[in-house]
C-alpha cells in the first residue's frame, strides 16, 4: 500500500483551489495503480471542508469510475466531520453523473 498523507498540504484543508492542487498530484497516484491500494491518510487533518473534499476527491470520477476508485483507496485518520463532508460531497457528484441537468 502507498500512504498519501494530506497532512503535508495543511491541518485545515479547506479550499477549492487547494483541492484542485492536491487532486492533480493524487490522481495520476489512482489510476497508475491496479492492485497496490492508494492509503488517503488524514492523521493531522483536523478539517477537511465540502469545497476542498468536491474539488479534491469527489471531481475524481469524472476521470475514474466510483467502483474503481473505491477498490483503489482506502481512508484512514478521518474524523467524523470530515468524514461527513466527504460523502456529501461523492454523493452530489454521484447524484449529479445519474441526471445530468
Amino acid at each position: 500500500m502507498k500512504n498519501f498523507k494530506f497532512s503535508i498540504y495543511g491541518h485545515e484543508l479547506a479550499t477549492r483551489l487547494l483541492g484542485k492542487k492536491v487532486r492533480e498530484i493524487l490522481l495520476p497516484l489512482i489510476k497508475g495503480t491496479n492492485s497496490e491500494k492508494i492509503v488517503l491518510d488524514f492523521e493531522g487533518v483536523n478539517i477537511v471542508t465540502n469545497s476542498f473534499a468536491d474539488e479534491c476527491l469527489a471531481k475524481i470520477i469524472y476521470d475514474i469510475p466510483f467502483e474503481t476508485l473505491k477498490s483503489r483507496t482506502t481512508f484512514r485518520n478521518l474524523n467524523d466531520t470530515s468524514r461527513r463532508y466527504i460523502a456529501f460531497a461523492f454523493q452530489r457528484r454521484l447524484n449529479e453523473i445519474k441526471s445530468p441537468a
